[in-house]
C-alpha cells in the first residue's frame, strides 16, 4: 500500500494523509535525489518533516544512481525534511517482487 504524499492546490502543499496511524511503526521513505530510508516513525509535522528512529539508508549503485543495492548503512535517529519526501509507505505488509518487465536477469 503506497500513500500519496501531497496534493498541489493553488501553489501550496497540502498534506492528504494521516500519518498518526504510522507513529511507532516501520515506514519506508523515498526522498528526492533517489535516497531511500526505512525506520520507525517517531513524529511528523504539517510540513511533512518526519522523525525516524533506527533509520537505515539503502545505498545506491555507483554505476546506476537510480538503483539501490543490498548495501545499507545505519543512520540512527534522523529528520527527513518535508520538502524532500516523495513517498511514505508502511514496511509491514509489503514485499519486494521481481520486475516482470525485465528479462529474468
Amino acid at each position: 500500500m503506497f500513500l500519496n504524499v501531497c496534493l498541489f492546490q493553488s501553489g501550496r502543499k497540502e498534506t492528504v494523509l494521516d500519518l498518526a496511524k504510522f507513529v511507532d511503526k516501520g515506514v519506508q521513505v523515498k526522498l528526492t535525489g533517489g535516497r531511500q530510508v526505512t525506520g520507525t516513525l517517531k513524529g511528523y509535522d504539517q510540513l511533512l518533516n518526519l522523525v525516524l528512529d533506527e533509520a537505515i539508508e539503502f545505498l545506491r549503485d555507483p554505476d546506476d544512481p537510480v538503483k539501490t543495492t543490498d548495501q545499507t548503512r545505519r543512520l540512527g535517529l534522523i529528520v527527513c525534511r518535508g520538502t524532500a519526501v516523495m513517498l511514505v509507505s508502511p514496511t509491514d505488509g509489503t514485499d519486494e517482487i521481481a520486475n516482470p518487465f525485465t528479462d529474468g536477469a
